[in-house]
């Protein structure tokens, strides 16, 4: 697998260029970020429709039943699985209606080249990877987000319809209300090339707020 990357560089910017966010980077400790190098375009974007509005220990019950009933227990699915498995199995799997449209349309659109292959993709901006694949049912712009972050490795990312990133920066900079967009991408320009990481300490900072 792998070596996972070494974010002391994007700390010590980080730290440098805003220090609220230096203080809560010294609260929550190192930057455990990993990327999903062993996933697939496609089936981390299956995944995620998968998980879409529901709790992490049942969507992946979910997601092992459905790669049970398309490629074998332990077995990722090809599109071409998805695609000629039963819509009655995929049902019985546990997807709703939605979601087995959403991942079928996937499938199609992963073999038609909407979705682009790793290697592709890698050479595709981030707002060309959302526009392409946003044209996927079920799939928005946060759902691209997450891929760019947790599986391209994509460092200057800044999701601002993120209910935890939104309101880990009102933690952080102790505002009276959540930010909204524009104040979000206001506060995070001094993060960047590394908003992906400012992100992801948001996150850590909602966490605490909670605790709290």
């Amino acid at each position: 697998m792998p070596k996972q990357p070494d974010w002391t560089a994007a700390l010590t910017h980080l730290k440098a260029a805003d220090p609220k966010l230096a203080v809560m980077i010294e609260r929550v400790g190192p930057c455990l970020l990993e990327i999903r190098h062993t996933h697939s375009i496609f089936y981390s974007l299956l995944r995620s429709i998968v998980y879409q509005q529901l709790a992490g220990k049942a969507a992946a019950t979910i997601l092992g039943r459905v790669e049970l009933v398309t490629a074998g227990e332990g077995y990722h699915p090809t599109p071409e699985q998805i695609l000629s498995t039963p819509d009655e199995r995929l049902r019985g799997a546990g997807l709703s209606q939605n979601k087995m449209l959403a991942v079928r349309d996937l499938a199609a659109k992963t073999l038609d080249g909407t979705v682009p292959t790793l290697r592709t993709a890698n050479k595709m901006s981030d707002d060309e990877l959302i526009d392409h694949i946003s044209q996927v049912r079920g799939i928005g712009r946060w759902t691209v987000e997450m891929l760019l972050m947790f599986r391209l490795g994509r460092l200057d990312v800044l999701p601002v319809d993120d209910l935890g990133v939104r309101k880990g920066m009102q933690v952080t900079y102790n505002m009276r209300k959540m930010p909204d967009k524009f104040r979000m991408v206001k506060v995070a320009a001094k993060w960047s090339p590394y908003r992906t990481i400012g992100s992801w300490y948001m996150w850590r900072a909602c966490e605490l707020g909670r605790q709290k």
